[in-house]
């Protein structure tokens, strides 16, 4: 067996592939010989990138759900899974940097390349089910805001192709940069919410310590699920473990374990305010409608509620802000993804731009349709239906991703401990154990759980 002298590790296969993300591979700059947080803040931006896919619109409904059902009980359930998305975003981020590979070039090296297509394929569905919840929470926070149709809301969500385009011939810097301050904007609306909706502090707190009720009341536990189901997405894990090799580090084992470690202070700092805004969207759910008696379970209910509920005009219009935010963030990376996974998996390079048009256009295409014949129920449908196909793809990112990490021919002295191997392996078995269960309830049912 060869090995490629611009690789790390000795159980890679020699393949010859370009880096990852070559454009913008090992540009930002590191000060060297820097102290503690010149070194943080050079390192961090990557993070927030990862942190865009944990408060996308996909999750906003199930924890308003939550919330507005049950209180401020399922609070515990988003706790355990901000903690299973540290590990496993950490794991990511130590692959990309111990080995100089993402982890579809990581995952292509162990397979055929008859695999690798299937691999391919399946990657890129996750990447269109999410780009299909970012169109589909766009469209209706403009409807919200503006009044605007639904219809023309969707087609309007394809102009941010050109602006995403324009932002990336800045630099990469300059589109983290942009993430975080929309990040920034969805974390102080929130917080405002949480403020303005006067929860019950001590209930609060105590909704963070696991309740048997929710394993025992079947109605709480589906909810859970969907909460649980939609922790990792598939799509992240290829992307962190890409992004974090744009920072331009020592190399050597010195400067990998550095790098490695500043990552994963990045990773889960951002990861806390992506928890923190999930607790908040869940808390305004229990404060402003479960302590009145309101069930709400759509995010257009929640809107026309929560100025009511609270008594403060500017509410709902600061929660679509936000949603608007969310899904113009999350477009970003959709893009970076997908060119990850194409020339990861298949070796396969075209434009940028035209990597994002398509991307966009396959999300547009079904939302416009269902939307045209179906309403804005259909919509709903579709959002439900795009994150059973995330579950789907789940276990094909985060296995390969736990078993490389462990594995000391390939990470070296990067390879996880005892302890980190029995964690992410109980936290793959979870999670993906939940995914199953939640996909096979929905394909028997038909239904949103809960």
């Amino acid at each position: 067996m060869t090995t490629s002298s611009s690789k790390h590790s000795s159980g890679w296969l020699s393949q010859g592939e370009r880096n990852s993300l070559e454009e913008v591979n090992n540009t930002v700059s590191i000060p060297a010989g820097a102290g503690f947080w010149r070194k943080f803040f050079a390192f961090s931006g990557p993070g927030a990138l990862i942190a865009v896919g944990y408060v996308d619109p996909g999750n906003w409904a199930t924890s308003i759900a939550g919330g507005s059902r049950y209180g401020y009980t399922l609070l515990s359930v988003i706790l355990i899974s901000n903690l299973i998305a540290m590990l496993l975003q950490g794991l990511a981020a130590k692959l990309g940097i111990a080995t100089g590979r993402d982890l579809a070039q990581a995952t292509r090296d162990g397979i055929s390349k008859h695999w690798a297509v299937i691999l391919w394929i399946l990657a890129e569905l996750a990447i269109m089910a999410t780009d299909l919840a970012e169109v589909i929470g766009s469209a209706i926070a403009l409807n919200l805001l503006f009044g605007m149709p639904l219809l023309v809301g969707i087609a309007v969500t394809t102009v941010d192709v050109m602006l995403l385009l324009l932002l990336q011939k800045k630099g990469f810097r300059v589109l983290e940069s942009i993430v975080i301050v929309l990040m920034a904007t969805i974390f102080g609306i929130f917080i405002f919410e949480v403020i303005a909706s006067r929860p019950q502090w001590s209930e609060l707190l105590a909704g963070y310590m696991p309740s048997p009720e929710i394993v025992t009341n079947p109605a709480m536990l589906f909810i859970a699920l969907g909460i649980l189901g939609a922790t990792v997405m598939p799509h992240n894990l290829y992307l962190h473990s890409s992004i974090v090799q744009t920072r331009r580090y020592d190399r050597s084992e010195a400067g990998r374990r550095e790098a490695v470690k500043f990552s994963i202070l990045d990773s889960v700092g951002s990861l806390t305010i992506a928890f923190v805004i999930n607790s908040a969207i869940l808390i305004v759910g229990a404060a402003a409608f479960y302590g009145r008696g309101l069930e709400v379970s759509e995010i257009e209910g929640a809107y026309q509620m929560l100025s009511p509920a609270l008594g403060i005009g500017i509410a709902s219009t600061l929660f679509a802000v936000a949603l608007l935010a969310s899904g113009q963030n999350s477009t970003i990376t959709g893009t970076l993804a997908g060119q990850i996974v194409m020339e990861g998996f298949i070796q396969f390079r075209i434009p940028p731009w035209l990597r994002r048009v398509i991307t966009r256009l396959v999300a547009v295409v079904p939302a416009f349709i269902v939307t045209w014949v179906a309403g804005s129920k259909g919509l709903g449908e579709l959002l439900l239906w795009s994150q059973v196909v995330l579950s789907l793809q789940l276990p094909f990112a985060v296995i390969p991703l736990v078993m490389f990490t462990s594995s000391k021919s390939k990470m070296g002295q990067f390879v996880n401990s005892r302890p980190v191997k029995i964690l992410a392996w109980l936290s793959t078995a979870v999670i993906v154990g939940l995914n199953i269960f939640l996909v096979a309830y929905i394909l028997m049912t038909g239904h949103e759980l809960g």
